[in-house]
């Protein structure tokens, strides 16, 4: 079995984590690891430049999560962490004093851009990193192009009457409260799948879409020329979960996102924007919470197979039971797709 995530941020992060543990119950290796494959296509969006070193937030919450050193009461970042190097340049007035990167996170950053400034793409990066700790699941970067996500505000006393923020400064230090226009990723014209990812989409078994962000996360990763062509031409099914549970996000400010590309905060609307492969969009199934089950019906109408399951990841378990739910669901798909 073979399978592969599109994943960003905190949800997409538990959700690969639920991922791995169902495969290692339902393919065990016999040591412990699973006999199937994962792989997942990491969003590089939220990515920036910070007091000269590479930031890489979305991969580096997944490499930590995988490796079991992540910080689980904040949900983000390394555990045991301390944050001194911080307070000095906060001292020296260097980088964002509203956006701490803690002692060890930091010696990440300045691996990577050591590395990068040797030459090594950040996809070469990524898969260094990956070599200290046994995560069960290989991450690539969605694209090597730096992609960096910028936020349309409107500012009255702005030429223009808007300005443009770096994606961390609306979400961090704004908490999206400021209004967004249009979110727009630099360079995404030009930009490329980083080595692996079609690969790995068209050479799946199933293709999940995580319950991250669908603006921002799984926007950027689609919005890479040639991934939703790989994600169009697979012959894998490609089962979505939604993170919208009863109309309210899951985590995160993903409702700002939503309202700014007028999409309502809405599991069945979520599901519209993703559209149907039938019909031209991206999946063939789609899973809601239990509370959603009155979508199931209407979204079925559109093309889309779809499961109303609990959603709630409030650990490994029922992270687990809600991949084996996705997989479930491509299965089905599959057969449906065979039958006719």
């Amino acid at each position: 079995m073979r399978i592969t995530v599109l994943a960003g941020g905190v949800g997409g992060s538990r959700f690969v984590r639920g991922v791995r543990e169902e495969c290692a119950r339902r393919w065990p290796d016999g040591q412990g690891g699973t006999e199937a494959s994962v792989t997942v296509i990491v969003n590089t969006g939220d990515d920036l430049w910070l007091a000269g070193v590479r930031l890489m937030p979305d991969f580096d919450s997944l490499l930590y999560s995988l490796a079991g050193v992540n910080d689980t009461e904040r949900g983000w970042g390394r555990a045991g962490e301390t944050e001194r190097v911080s307070a000095e340049l906060r001292e020296w007035g260097v980088g964002w004093p509203w956006f701490t990167l803690g002692d060890l996170d930091l010696g990440t950053h300045l691996a990577r851009t050591a590395w990068l400034g040797e030459g090594a793409t950040p996809s070469e990066v990524a898969e260094r990193l990956q070599r200290r700790w046994p995560l069960g699941v290989r991450l690539i970067p969605a694209t090597d192009t730096e992609v960096d996500t910028y936020v349309e505000v409107a500012d009255p006393d702005a030429p223009g009457g808007e300005r443009e923020l770096h994606f961390q400064e609306w979400w961090t230090r704004y908490r999206a409260a400021l209004p967004a226009r249009a979110f727009r990723q630099r360079n995404i014209a030009s930009a490329r799948p980083a080595p692996g990812v079609v690969e790995a989409i068209t050479g799946a078994d199933l293709v999940l879409v995580a319950p991250s962000n669908p603006v921002v996360s799984i926007g950027t990763i689609v919005a890479v020329p040639g991934i939703r062509e790989a994600l169009a031409s697979t012959p894998a099914p490609t089962v979505g979960v939604s993170p919208i549970i009863g109309g309210k996000v899951v985590r995160g400010m993903a409702d700002a996102c939503l309202t700014a590309i007028g999409v309502e905060t809405d599991a069945a609307a979520v599901a519209r924007h993703y559209g149907a492969r039938s019909s031209g969009g991206l999946l063939d199934g789609w899973l809601v919470d239990e509370t959603d089950a009155a979508a199931v019906a209407a979204l079925e109408g559109i093309g889309l197979s779809v499961a109303s399951v609990p959603l709630w990841m409030r650990d490994l378990d029922t992270s687990a039971a809600l991949a084996g739910a996705a997989i479930d669901l491509a299965a089905e798909t599959s057969g449906a797709r065979e039958a006719r």
